[in-house]
């Protein structure tokens, strides 16, 4: 009974932070405290409780690390001209008959090069959306198109703080589930190619908006030097650089080209660098506004609260009774099955990627391993299931902040292909492509 007080007050707290606006975190550390004492109703002492929930924050120490990196990087792309360039060129390839398919692989590229969904719907998927209805191309399909190229990249690149929290939960390599998970989604991916392509001979670009083009040569600087942090990020890893090495690398090259052709000053770039990129002028330009250490502030603090969440539980197992339901409905009808209806569930309640992936980490990792799973199973399912559909329900944050950039809503969902096909691809093909039992990590 403590258990259930304590789940319907964090519940209650949620729902208020949602409907008010607030962040996160308060019903996060008030649902913390009502945990911690369900803890202390069942004899664990106030200091054992908090030796869990720091053992627990401790594991998230690494993601953590790479979060702050990725802050640094979504600053030094804006100002060093790399996410202008890439827009610049892919509006030169377009071709109108093909309007949508580019407009999916260039998000594609950025959100896997960023690392984030809600950066490149908001510079590239706004230019991609004014060109759609100033070309007379229906912009509920190019919103559906773009919010598939972005959480390509927030699902499978190394430098996802989704993805680096996956791996953070599940003590699995960032790397080794990046392959995993390109594997798991290459036939998705060459039928969404296929489907899109379909979309863009249906939905053809009347004319592509020279003035755009122009606008873009008077505002911007723009070099071919601005490839390099895009490049260096792209395909160190390739060559088994650390992923902190490459990031490290992608900033500091960005930081000179911002220095030398951009004409920021050292200073203003340490500042850009932990506060984001805000220009004073609108216009093209604000559309890079941005980044920066403090843009993931508030994303660092939710995974410290939720990580001590996990050390309680694991510590006290308070879970447990509601662990062997899941246990017992996962030899019924399957893991997989089983993380997707627990993603549905948890992601209406609490409309959130990130406190979704730590609610099933935490309720299915003991079904999962006692099971005969492992570590690399729970992080691969979880990239196939949660983190996207997370982000597929009308009234989540995954889906009404892009989708409010781009000025459409719900309707854009079925056109949104990559972000359902993926999991159920990997419903109808995973005993085959995962042998079960395969690894186990942590």
């Amino acid at each position: 009974m403590d258990l259930i007080i304590a789940f319907a007050l964090f519940l209650a707290g949620m729902m208020l932070a949602l409907f008010t606006g607030h962040s996160m975190i308060f019903p996060l550390l008030a649902g913390l405290a009502a945990f911690l004492c369900v803890g202390k109703h069942r004899g664990f002492s106030l200091r054992t409780l908090a030796g869990f929930g720091t053992a627990g924050m401790k594991d998230a120490l690494i993601v953590i690390k790479v979060m702050c990196f990725i802050g640094f990087l979504t600053a030094v792309w804006r100002i060093s001209g790399t996410i202008t360039i890439f827009v610049y060129y892919g509006m030169k390839l377009i071709t109108p008959q093909l309007f949508l398919l580019i407009t999916f692989l260039l998000s594609c590229l950025l959100s896997y090069a960023l690392g984030t969904s809600f950066g490149v719907a908001g510079t590239v998927g706004v230019i991609f959306m004014t060109l759609a209805r100033s070309g007379g191309v229906d912009p509920v399909v190019t919103a559906g198109v773009i919010m598939s190229g972005v959480y390509f990249g927030d699902r499978g690149s190394p430098v996802s703080s989704s993805a680096n929290m996956v791996a953070g939960v599940t003590g699995t390599g960032i790397f080794e589930n990046v392959k995993r998970m390109m594997k798991s989604a290459a036939m998705p991916l060459i039928l969404v190619l296929v489907i899109y392509c379909v979309f863009s001979f249906q939905n053809p670009l009347a004319a592509v908006d020279d003035a755009f083009l122009t606008e873009f040569e008077q505002t911007f600087t723009l070099s071919a030097w601005s490839f390099l942090p895009a490049v260096l990020m792209l395909v160190l890893p390739l060559l088994k650089v650390p992923v902190l090495t490459a990031m490290g690398l992608s900033i500091l090259s960005g930081v000179a080209i911002a220095w030398a052709i951009g004409g920021f000053s050292v200073l203003e770039i340490l500042k850009i660098c932990l506060l984001g990129y805000h220009p004073a002028s609108s216009g093209l330009v604000g559309l890079l506004a941005g980044g920066g250490l403090w843009s993931m502030a508030e994303i660092i603090v939710i995974l410290l609260i939720s990580s001590a969440y996990s050390g309680i539980f694991k510590g006290t197992a308070m879970l447990e009774s509601l662990q062997e339901r899941l246990s017992a409905a996962c030899v019924r009808i399957g893991r997989f099955p089983v993380m997707i209806l627990m993603s549905l569930g948890v992601a209406s309640v609490f409309c959130n990627q990130t406190i979704s992936t730590l609610m099933c980490s935490n309720l299915l990792e003991k079904p999962y391993l006692d099971g005969g799973g492992s570590w690399e199973e729970l992080a691969l399912d979880m990239e196939n299931s949660v983190i996207l559909l997370a982000c597929f329900i009308p009234w989540t944050i995954g889906w009404t902040v892009p989708t409010s950039f781009f000025g459409v809503g719900a309707e854009a969902m079925p056109y949104a292909v990559y972000m359902y096909l993926v999991p159920l691809y990997w419903l109808l093909t995973k005993r085959r492509l995962f042998p079960q039992g395969k690894g186990n990590a942590k």
